[in-house]
């Protein structure tokens, strides 16, 4: 007999939930109070990323600590507001960069990485959305020799322990590959098995048309509140009550805040961001998605424009957007692409990613809660981890065995 389930939260998580349950026979309702794709899923930089083995560090040198606090740099900013708020979880996120700490945590963290484009590859069939999809990789541009040289040991060590693949590029094959940027760069790396997508909302919408042909029901409305009913759920939304066996919490940023109803105090924070699309020279257009690595911004050749997505901003959710980062990392991407266009909105994006300060995402029953299922904390790559999510969490919901071992991703760690 099918079972109902409510997955809460339609970006690329819950999607991916949705539509691995529903391809199971369950009855599934998938609740947001946007569209699918429109809210996390829809501001990332566009890449589903195979090579991304290794997860970002809080930085522990202390020449790195210092640089950050006069608060302009690109890559990492920060209101005082956020980091109190956080603070707690922000030193987790500090002790656990720690190498003795790090290293335990890349294996783990890779084992849900290693299977990110093979688990995408049968959505984005039974989608029809292969034409968002590009698969020559992208570039990590670096202009400092040393850095790079460090990266080049990293991907020849992520080569041999878990199957990236890459291309060394000195600075003519970087020119090569892309002659519009400045000249005088050392180089760059050219990860390969690494897959681009035109239109990340678009794909994650795609998904969601995919999972209602398979049966499965989306509503949009407001979750006002989640309870427990006899042996299922309540969920009330602005729109009605619906009851369910079982509940997927997916609303990425905001999961924290609804468990703490439930009695729940895990230690999540955020890193917002921002991106701004730019027009630009058919001639002159860029030909892969860019990382300036040095400096901390992403260029990507979208439907949309070039997308500049910004670093990690450190700040309360709510706060209010500053525009300084998006202006300095604007700066910046005009020095490597001097053919930038002007901006296309009047406004820039903002979202938030989920983070843990294990940086690795919550997969799993809730431990005192039948029926409750947490799915969220995937940081800077929950686009690239959504399907992988959906199979795994669909597994154990269903009793069956996992692909990988899920006790490193278990609640109850914290």
């Amino acid at each position: 007999m099918s079972r109902q389930t409510v997955v809460l939260g339609a970006g690329m998580i819950g999607v991916s939930i949705a539509w691995h349950l529903a391809r199971r026979g369950r009855s599934v309702l998938l609740i947001d109070r946007r569209p699918p794709g429109q809210e996390t899923s829809y501001g990332n930089g566009g890449l589903i990323q195979r090579e991304a083995v290794r997860p970002y560090t809080f930085p522990r040198e202390f020449g790195k600590l210092l640089s950050a606090l006069p608060n302009r740099r690109v890559d990492i900013r920060y209101r005082l507001s956020g980091m109190l708020q956080f603070a707690g979880a922000l030193y987790g996120y500090w002790r656990y960069s720690a190498p003795r700490h790090y290293e335990r945590i890349v294996a783990e963290y890779a084992s849900l990485i290693m299977l990110s484009t093979q688990e995408h590859a049968p959505m984005i069939e039974a989608a029809g959305a292969a034409g968002l999809i590009g698969k020559e990789g992208w570039l990590e541009v670096h202009r400092s020799q040393a850095e790079l040289e460090r990266r080049q040991r990293e991907a020849e060590d992520a080569a041999v322990r878990f199957g990236v693949t890459h291309e060394a590029l000195d600075a003519a094959a970087l020119a090569r590959l892309e002659p519009e940027l400045k000249p005088g760069l050392a180089g760059a790396i050219h990860w390969t098995n690494a897959w681009s997508v035109a239109d990340p909302g678009g794909l994650v919408a795609a998904y969601a048309e995919s999972y209602k042909r398979q049966g499965g029901e989306f509503l949009q409305a407001n979750v006002e509140r989640v309870s427990q009913a006899g042996q299922g759920w309540r969920i009330e939304t602005d729109s009605g009550s619906h009851e369910a066996d079982e509940v997927v919490v997916a609303l990425g940023p905001w999961s924290g805040g609804w468990l703490r109803d439930l009695g729940y105090r895990l230690p999540a924070f955020v890193k917002r961001g921002y991106h701004m699309h730019y027009g630009a020279e058919r001639e002159r257009r860029l030909r892969h998605w860019i990382a300036d690595a040095d400096i901390g911004y992403i260029l990507a050749p979208m439907r949309a424009g070039i997308r500049l997505t910004t670093g990690a901003e450190l700040a309360r959710l709510d706060a209010p957007s500053s525009q300084g980062q998006l202006d300095a990392a604007e700066r910046r991407a005009r020095e490597l692409y001097p053919a930038l266009g002007e901006r296309l909105e009047e406004v820039p994006w903002k979202g938030a990613r989920p983070c843990l300060p294990d940086m690795k995402p919550i997969i799993g029953p809730a431990p005192r809660h039948k029926g409750l299922w947490l799915a969220f904390g995937h940081g800077h790559q929950g686009f690239t981890m959504g399907p992988v999510t959906g199979r795994l969490m669909a597994e154990m919901m269903e009793g069956e065995p996992t692909a990988i071992d899920m006790a490193p991703f278990r609640a109850d760690r914290f």
